[in-house]
């Protein structure tokens, strides 16, 4: 007599070390990085705490693995337009500009996790590590669509420029994340491609106008 049975599928390596950096990620984005323990994480994935120690050397590989996932995806995410944009050089560095401010890379629980992820750099090497390689592989890519534009060689001149352009739209896109209902729709765009164009001497207002206008009246009124 023969017994039927469910066919047993193993998950894969890839699957299960996802669902180990997705857990992790859930559980800072609720309580901070400290709500991450090897316990509650494996609780959440649904395996034993010892396959943890499979994937990663320690928790403290798996939290850098938590954050660099978060950060490529990021940068992906502002990187994904380039696929289908124009070969105009301003157009392909205004789109990635608008990508960069605009969801799904303008979402406040992104903020959460990049603040409770960045208070460890000054703990952990390898955070610290993950950091720059990620702060690099977005600029990198910046500089990249910067070059093409400007027409530069000097590699010190488009670092400089590459990171103050850097430094607007990480400065607006942490506003974005923490006060959406101050910016009318399109503001976070239409400010950074201004102040991008003013650092680089380009005009993207034909760029800008293609989003709808904003009121520069905000939406949110703040008490003092």
């Amino acid at each position: 007599m023969s017994i039927d049975r469910k066919p047993y599928h193993r998950a894969d390596e890839d699957t299960r070390r996802q669902a180990l950096i997705t857990a992790t990620l859930a559980l800072v984005a609720e309580g901070g990085a400290q709500a991450a323990t090897v316990r509650a994480i494996a609780q959440k994935a649904g395996v034993t705490a010892g396959l943890i120690r499979h994937y990663f050397v320690s928790k403290d590989h798996l939290m850098a693995a938590a954050y660099a996932h978060l950060m490529d995806r990021m940068t992906a995410d502002s990187a994904a337009v380039l696929r289908t944009a124009p070969h105009d050089p301003k157009a392909r560095l205004a789109a990635f500009v608008t990508a960069a401010l605009s969801p799904p890379v303008v979402d406040g629980e992104a903020l959460v996790l990049w603040a409770a992820f960045l208070q460890e750099t000054r703990r952990d090497p390898a955070m610290r590590q993950t950091h720059a390689q990620t702060y690099l592989a977005f600029r990198d890519q910046l500089q990249s669509l910067i070059a093409d534009l400007c027409g530069l060689s000097a590699a010190q001149d488009l670092r400089h420029l590459a990171i103050a352009c850097n430094a607007v739209i990480d400065g607006l896109w942490m506003e974005g994340c923490a006060l959406p209902e101050a910016f009318a729709p399109a503001e976070l765009v239409d400010l950074g491609l201004r102040a991008v164009g003013a650092i680089l001497g380009v005009d993207f207002s034909a760029q800008s106008a293609q989003s709808p206008r904003f009121s520069m009246t905000t939406h949110m009124e703040v008490q003092a």
